[in-house]
């Protein structure tokens, strides 16, 4: 393109009206921010089955712990290790083990680091853990790591059982990252998200549970 041809079509370019751009149409809000507590539980508790986790319903945290019960004896639970958010704190569930023939370990009673990495990757059955938040449209749960809830006890032992309250259960994945990071004081050093066993294709395809995790998942929600 000659110099003057390139002058001309950019003099008849500035040259053109100019046009406000469009205004960009409304965007509705997602369906999903409209569902009712129980459309939320129902959708959760589909795709948390779509993806292989077992997922069961309680009344209260009373029922819960019968539901455990049911749990340890289907799975053959001898011992696990249990975590002392404030979902689980109130369950007793060291005095629940007692009752019912099985050893319930915590992570604070552990002095060294060796001896709880064994316990939790070789010793126990399955990690006990609360759940700080859960999304309905994915079938996801959220888990907040802290001194009460080492993120080892979700995702060393070969079954991890998680707690959820029905409050905790919002619809979109949104809302619970804004609950997260409104408090930019007290950051989380770190956080799980988790839908469904572990699970990879990582070999010829071919799909396997447990690689990098626990390969069962089972949920018991409470309430609604």
């Amino acid at each position: 393109m000659t110099q003057t041809a390139r002058e001309e079509i950019l003099g008849k370019l500035k040259a053109a009206p100019k046009q406000s751009a469009p205004s960009r149409p409304g965007v509705p809000p997602p369906a999903e921010l409209s569902w009712t507590r129980e459309q939320m539980i129902e959708e959760f508790t589909e795709n948390l089955r779509r993806e292989t986790a077992i997922v069961h319903r309680v009344e209260n945290y009373d029922k819960a712990a019968g539901k455990l019960t049911e749990i340890a004896k289907s799975e053959n639970l001898k011992k696990v290790i249990v975590s002392t958010d404030d979902v689980v704190a109130g369950m007793n569930l060291q005095e629940w083990g007692t009752g019912n023939g099985i050893e319930v370990l915590t992570h604070k009673q552990f002095t060294e680091r060796a001896a709880f990495k064994k316990a939790v990757f070789v010793d126990v059955e399955a990690g006990i853990t609360g759940v700080d938040y859960a999304v309905a449209e994915s079938g996801t749960l959220c888990l907040i790591h802290d001194e009460n809830h080492p993120r080892l006890l979700s995702l060393a032992p070969a079954t991890h059982i998680a707690i959820v309250p029905a409050e905790r259960l919002f619809p979109a994945y949104e809302n619970v990252t804004d609950i997260i990071f409104q408090e930019k004081r007290r950051l989380p050093s770190h956080v799980t998200f988790t839908t469904g066993p572990s699970m990879t294709a990582d070999i010829m395809g071919v799909p396997f549970k447990g690689m990098h995790g626990p390969k069962k998942l089972i949920v018991i929600i409470i309430g609604g």
